[in-house]
């Protein structure tokens, strides 16, 4: 039977090899790779010539520090080996199951497996494979390096389900994520002139939005423009913007006289005091299906005129007569029926 070692409790520390000459009875100093015999016990070494495991008792001593002796005259060429053993405890590479510290780096070819809990200690560094870490501020930390992904999480289907790119840091989830929770709140961090953009599927969902008060608060755009051309924004005031079109907001001025050009953009209804005579110009900025009101109030004299250029049309171009009276507060009625064309409707005259 071959022999299989010493057992439990020793570990090869290193073998020496020597090509005898003739007539050689010991061995010592260097071997054929340069390295110098060195051991601190003879009961710590096996022996072997030409393959054979010597006894120590018999066919070899070591009662010369770190010197194999007591052959038998040897041949030419014979073929020596000296295996060094190192001793040791179980208990100085694995910590006992009541728990341990392992300082150092820790390296393995194969799995390895720990019955309690491991406790990373300190901070990763750039330029780290994977390396797993802890610090007082950081807490737990990945760090790794891949040529796709620096960091990968997959599930038991060996699937990824969160991803960080290559040098990136943004992160992608393969799937849905959920944030839960009795009142949950996803935050996103502030970016410049857009806090945030959420593309939605379609399908119907319960979501509450928090707006900071700024000037568009939420704005819902339009395919690739998505925050730059807005199919509906909602300002600080809660107001709604559908397109370019204002809804709902109105326009307040309490100086008109001359020539006027109201803006639809900003603006759904109007509300103006004449301090005299006005004609509205050719606006450019109505949207087709655009309405809303305009009303008119005549300041302390009264008897102001309204005239409108030709983008602005009434039934059988009938013109609009105002109330005279100082004071009086008239509605016009309009709705915007196509480019250039804003039908305005009866005036209703003299709100009290």
């Amino acid at each position: 039977m071959p022999y299989l070692g010493r057992g439990p409790g020793f570990g090869i520390r290193q073998k020496f090899f020597y090509t005898a000459s003739a007539n050689d009875t010991s061995v010592s100093g260097s071997d054929n790779n340069n390295l110098v015999l060195s051991f601190s016990d003879g009961l710590f070494i096996d022996v072997y010539l030409n393959g054979v495991l010597l006894d120590p008792n018999s066919d070899y001593n070591t009662t010369t520090a770190n010197t194999v002796a007591g052959f038998s005259a040897l041949s030419a060429n014979d073929f020596v080996e000296v295996i060094v053993y190192e001793s040791f405890s179980i208990g100085d590479v694995v910590p006992a199951s009541t728990g341990g510290t392992f300082s150092g780096a820790l390296a393995s070819n194969g799995d390895i497996t720990a019955s309690g809990t491991l406790f990373a200690q300190g901070d990763t560094a750039a330029g780290d494979d994977a390396a797993i870490g802890f610090t007082a501020a950081e807490g737990l930390i990945l760090t790794g390096q891949g040529s796709t992904n620096d960091v990968t999480i997959k599930n038991d289907a060996d699937t990824a389900v969160i991803q960080i790119p290559t040098g990136g840091t943004t992160t992608t989830f393969a799937g849905d994520v959920s944030v839960l929770g009795a009142t949950p709140t996803l935050t996103i961090g502030d970016a410049g002139a857009e806090d945030a953009k959420i593309v939605f599927d379609g399908n119907a969902q319960d979501f509450h939005i928090g707006l900071d008060d700024s000037a568009d608060d939420l704005v819902i755009g339009l395919g690739s423009a998505l925050g730059t051309t807005p199919a509906i924004s909602i300002d600080e005031n809660l107001v709604s913007t559908f397109g370019a079109t204002a809804i709902g907001k109105a326009f307040i001025d309490t100086t008109n006289t001359g020539d006027i050009t109201l803006d639809f953009t900003a603006n759904q209804n109007f509300i103006l005091t004449f301090t005299g005579d006005v004609e509205l110009q050719n606006p450019s900025t109505e949207i087709v299906g655009q309405s809303g009101f305009i009303v008119i109030i005549q300041d302390g004299t009264g008897s102001r005129t309204l005239a409108f250029e030709g983008d602005f049309e009434t039934a059988g171009a009938a013109g609009i007569t105002l109330s005279t009276a100082a004071n009086s507060v008239d509605v016009i009625p309009y709705v915007v029926a196509a480019a250039n064309r804003i039908l305005l409707g009866a005036v209703q005259l003299a709100f009290s």
